[in-house]
């Protein structure tokens, strides 16, 4: 057998495993279950309930992949088809996936074609993703398709809830986005429109809301993500690397706001000061660590990390009710530890011309449109 040919069977379980792990996972979503639920585990017949997800999800994953594929092919650059990523856990709801990559095999040399393969995925995906929101909000079920997954809201009527919630606890809640907004207020019959913490039921509305998520997470401007790519060509190297590393001590700045506060340490429980007075430290360390690869030492790295919690000390001192999304924190440790802050650097610095800027401008568009501040929340 040769190496391509292995290559080629490798990415084609990978592909056919995810599609099985994400619609298991697409099935759990729908049906608020497990597969391994002991009491009422799900069937087969949930299970192809489940291609409502696992299909629209990796349509738009893949369109966002083979954007990368095409362009990279166009500009001459070797590449190798997408490596899907299966996970399901099977104990706990997951998406039943951690995306897909393709791999460049020979070096890029150019701004340009950093920009044009970096782009290319996102506003590729994003297209596709518009078709399934769109087809979504537009084809949603009658407002009784809820009581087919919570038969125990029948009772309450179209009433539920305001009896349902009421002491709820572990409901997910897609945080909105700009889009996702628009969708739900100009474009969904108001008269079916879900309550949003029932979202997650709805397969094409959730497939198409994380598409959003995952669009405005590699529209980052930092590193080797895709919005990395965009803001190299778009600046060049001495530029970027000024931005790219003050980008993502803001990105660390916001998550962590609100994780400790001025007040909590003026407990009188000692044991309880110093508990937390050891998070702070462990969070400090936590920081440090991602931020060890940005600095150019390690003292340069440990006094970031202390200003990034006195700002955020200030800023819970002065605006109580601002809060960060600690959700964003294994984000950025990936970011700081493993993928990279900076871009590699390239031969040919041609700048871009004004086609290019407004793709770039229409980037940032996109980006601020799919981004949400607190995409999930447990309420």
């Amino acid at each position: 057998m040769s190496p391509n040919t292995r290559t080629y069977l490798i990415q084609g379980l990978l592909f056919v495993v995810t599609v099985i792990t994400t619609t298991l996972a697409g099935a759990e979503w729908i049906f608020g279950n497990l597969f391994v639920y002991v009491d009422k585990p799900l069937s087969w017949s949930h299970f192809l309930q489940g291609f409502h997800f696992s299909i629209p999800f990796l349509l738009i994953l893949t369109v966002h992949e083979f954007g990368h594929y095409f362009t990279a092919k166009a500009h001459q650059v070797g590449v190798t088809l997408p490596y899907y990523i299966p996970l399901w856990f099977g104990i706990t709801q997951s998406i039943g996936t951690m995306g897909a990559f393709i791999r460049i095999t020979t070096l890029v040399r150019s701004r340009k074609k950093f920009f044009d393969i970096g782009i290319a995925g996102p506003l590729a995906g994003f297209v596709a993703a518009l078709g399934v929101l769109w087809y979504g909000f537009t084809h949603l079920p009658p407002p009784d398709y809820i009581f087919t997954i919570h038969p125990e809201y029948e009772r309450y009527g179209f009433s539920y809830p305001q009896f349902v919630y009421e002491n709820a606890a572990g409901n997910l809640r897609l945080g909105d986005n700009i889009l996702f907004w628009l969708f739900k207020t100009y474009v969904a019959d108001p008269s079916q429109l879900p309550h949003p913490n029932e979202i997650v039921h709805y397969p094409y509305l959730f497939s198409g809301y994380l598409a959003l998520f995952f669009t405005s997470l590699n529209l980052i401007p930092i590193g080797q993500l895709d919005g990395g790519h965009i803001l190299y060509g778009l600046l060049g190297r001495k530029r970027f690397n000024t931005i790219a590393p003050a980008l993502f001590v803001l990105f660390a700045t916001y998550a962590g706001l609100g994780l400790f506060r001025p007040e909590e340490f003026s407990v009188p429980d000692d044991e309880a000061f110093f508990t937390l007075l050891g998070y702070l430290f462990f969070y400090i360390f936590f920081l440090y660590i991602c931020l060890g690869r940005v600095a150019d030492n390690p003292r340069t790295a440990l006094m970031l990390s202390l200003m990034i919690v006195l700002v955020q000390f200030a800023l819970a001192y002065l605006r109580p009710e601002w809060d960060g999304y600690p959700g964003f924190l294994p984000f950025i440790f990936i970011l700081g530890r493993f993928l990279g802050v900076y871009h590699p650097e390239t031969e040919v610095n041609e700048p871009l011309g004004k086609a290019r800027v407004l793709l770039g401008c229409l980037a940032l568009l996109v980006f601020i449109l799919c981004f949400s501040p607190k995409p999930f929340v447990i309420i």
